[in-house]
C-alpha cells in the first residue's frame, strides 16, 4: 500500500490511467486486475488469522473479477474461504470472467444464502464498485443491509458497495467498510458527503503503474490532509497591528449577538490587526462584554450614512457580512450598503439567503461560505432545491456556485460540510480534516472569522479559504481528540493558537 495521495480522479478518469497502462504501456487487464485482488488479499494477510472464515461478495464486471482473485488467493493460502455472486457467474465478460473460472478451479461458488454473513468472521465487498449509477435496490440492497446489520468487519474493494464514487453521495444504501483499498487513483467521493460514513480506513495502491502515466490524466480534485504552513507568511519582529488588516463584521441581528461575537473573537485569534463589530443597538453590551479587544459601532435601520462616516470606510479594509444578520429590512439595508463599499468581502449565512432572494451583484474580490442548505437556496432556479439535492453531488454544485458568483474579480467558494470543498475556478479542494462533533451551531461563523483575519493579513483569496477550512478542522481534531460530541464553536477558538504559527 502508498500513502494517500493528494491527487482525486472521477470514475472516468481512473479508467482512462487503466486504458492507458494497458494500452500504451502493455500491462494486461488481467494483469491488473490481479494485483487489486493481491493487494487486498495482502491486507488480509496481514490483518486477519488462518483461523477467521472469508466471506467474498460477488456482483458483476471488474470489481467482482478483483473479489474472485482476492477468493483464490486467500483459500490457496489456508483461509476458509466461501465465495458468493448475486449473478450468475458464467454471464461474466472478459478478465471477471477469467477470474472466475481460475477460482473454480480451486473452489466452488457457495448458494446465495444469507446465513452465509453469520458464519463469517470477514466479509469482502466486491458488489458493485465504481460503476454505480442508479440507486441499490431489490436483492443488492438486501444483501447490503444484511452486511451492515451483521456489523462483522468489511473490506471495500476500491470503493464501498452503493456509494457513487463521483460525488460522495449514498445510492439508497450501502455497505459500511472498516477499510477500503481504492486502486490506480482516489476516487474524489470517497472524502466528502456521505463517504465518511462508510468508506472506513482508506488505503491506496497504484497497483504498480508507472510514474509517467499519470502526467497523462489530469487529477479532477485535490486531497488536503494537512494544513499548509506555508500559506501563513512569517511575522516580523517589527510587526505591529496596522499591517494587518481592518475586519468589519457586519451582523447580529436583534437576539443574535452570538454570531458576531463568535466571528469578531476568531478573526483576532486568527491575527487580524483590527476589528470592529457593526451591529444592531441592542447586542451592544453583549458584544463588548464579551469581546473587549474589538470595536463596536450600532446601527439602526436608515442612519447607515451616519455610521459609516469618511474615517471608518476608509479604514475598513475587509468586511465579512452575515453571521446572525437576520432576513429583514435591516438586514438588506446592511448588506447592498456592504457590496458597494468596494472592500474585500466574505459573505456567509443570511447574507446569502438575502442573495438569493434579491438581485445582489457583488463585484469584489470575494469568498463565500455556504452550507448544503445556503447552497441549495442560491441555485434553486425553476426547481426549488434543498440540502439534500446538493449533497447528491458537492462538486457539480460548488461549481454553480462559482459561476452564480464569478464576475472576474478573484472569488473562492467554500461549500462547508463532511469533506467541506474549496473551489476557486481551476480546481476543487477537498479537506479531509474534522470531525462529527463539529456538527455544532456557530462552526460557521468561527470559520468566517478566520477567514476575513487571513484575508487582511494580505493572504490570496485561495489560499485563506484553504487555509482557513484547514485551521478550523485541525483545531477541532486537537480539541476533541477522537471523540464525537461535546465540541462547541468556542472551543475551537480558543484552540487556535495552538495550530496557528
Amino acid at each position: 500500500m502508498q500513502d494517500l495521495t493528494d491527487k482525486l480522479y472521477s470514475v472516468d478518469s481512473v479508467v482512462q490511467l487503466e486504458q492507458i497502462a494497458i494500452n500504451q504501456s502493455a500491462i494486461p487487464a488481467y494483469e491488473l486486475m490481479k494485483r487489486a485482488g493481491k493487494a487486498v488479499f495482502d491486507l488480509i494477510n496481514s490483518r486477519y488469522t488462518k483461523s477467521q472464515k472469508v466471506l467474498v461478495l460477488c456482483g458483476a464486471g471488474n470489481n467482482a473479477g478483483d473479489g474472485y482473485v482476492v477468493a483464490r488467493l486467500a483459500k490457496q493460502a489456508g483461509f476458509d474461504v466461501h465465495l458468493l455472486s448475486l449473478i450468475d457467474p458464467t454471464s461474466l465478460k472478459n478478465e471477471a470472467l477469467l477470474a472466475y473460472k481460475d477460482w473454480i478451479s480451486v473452489a466452488d461458488v457457495d448458494t446465495a444464502d444469507l446465513s452465509l454473513i453469520d458464519d463469517a468472521d470477514i466479509i469482502i465487498d466486491a458488489l458493485l464498485g465504481t460503476g454505480l449509477t442508479r440507486e441499490v435496490s431489490g436483492v443488492w440492497a438486501d444483501w447490503i443491509n444484511a452486511v451492515n446489520q451483521s456489523e462483522k468487519a468489511v473490506i471495500a474493494v476500491d470503493v464501498p458497495s452503493g456509494l457513487v464514487a463521483d460525488t460522495g453521495a449514498i445510492a439508497g444504501c450501502a455497505i459500511r467498510a472498516k477499510t477500503t483499498v481504492s486502486f490506480i487513483g482516489l476516487k474524489q467521493g470517497m472524502f466528502t458527503a456521505q463517504a465518511k460514513d462508510v468508506c472506513g480506513e482508506i488505503m491506496y495502491h497504484d497497483l504498480a503503474l508507472p510514474d509517467d502515466i499519470y502526467s497523462k490524466v489530469d487529477a479532477d480534485a485535490c486531497l488536503l490532509k494537512a494544513v499548509d504552513y506555508s500559506l501563513l507568511p512569517q511575522r516580523k519582529a517589527s510587526s505591529h497591528k496596522g499591517k494587518f488588516g481592518h475586519v468589519l463584521i457586519v451582523g447580529g441581528n436583534v437576539g443574535m449577538p452570538g454570531a458576531v461575537i463568535l466571528a469578531a473573537t476568531a478573526a483576532l485569534r486568527t491575527g487580524a490587526g483590527l476589528v470592529t463589530v457593526l451591529t444592531v443597538t441592542e447586542n451592544l453590551e453583549a458584544v463588548i462584554t464579551a469581546v473587549p479587544e474589538a470595536m463596536v459601532r450600532t446601527c439602526e435601520p436608515g442612519s447607515l450614512s451616519e455610521v459609516f462616516k469618511e474615517s471608518l470606510v476608509n479604514s475598513v479594509t475587509h468586511i465579512a457580512i452575515g453571521m446572525g444578520l437576520g432576513q429583514d429590512d435591516w438586514s438588506l439595508e446592511m448588506l447592498r450598503y456592504c457590496v458597494q463599499l468596494n472592500k474585500t468581502m466574505l459573505i456567509d449565512a443570511d447574507a446569502l439567503n438575502l442573495i438569493a432572494q434579491h438581485e445582489i451583484t457583488v463585484n469584489t474580490p470575494l469568498v463565500i461560505t455556504p452550507h448544503p442548505g445556503e447552497a441549495a437556496r442560491l441555485l434553486s432556479t425553476e426547481t426549488e432545491l434543498n440540502s439534500a439535492d446538493i449533497q447528491k453531488n458537492r462538486f457539480d454544485a460548488v461549481k454553480k456556485l462559482y459561476e452564480m458568483f464569478d464576475t472576474g474579480e478573484p472569488l473562492s467558494v467554500i461549500l462547508k460540510g463532511s469533506g467541506t470543498l474549496i473551489f476557486n475556478g481551476k480546481k476543487v479542494k477537498v479537506c479531509s480534516l474534522g470531525s462529527p462533533a463539529m456538527a455544532a451551531p456557530g462552526m460557521g461563523d468561527v470559520l468566517s472569522g478566520i477567514v476575513i483575519a487571513l484575508l487582511a493579513q494580505g493572504i490570496t483569496l485561495s489560499d485563506a479559504a484553504e487555509l482557513a477550512v484547514c485551521l478550523h478542522a485541525a483545531a477541532a481534531e486537537k480539541v476533541i481528540d477522537g471523540k464525537t460530541r461535546g465540541l462547541i464553536a468556542s472551543d475551537i477558538i480558543d484552540f487556535l493558537p495552538k495550530v496557528l504559527q
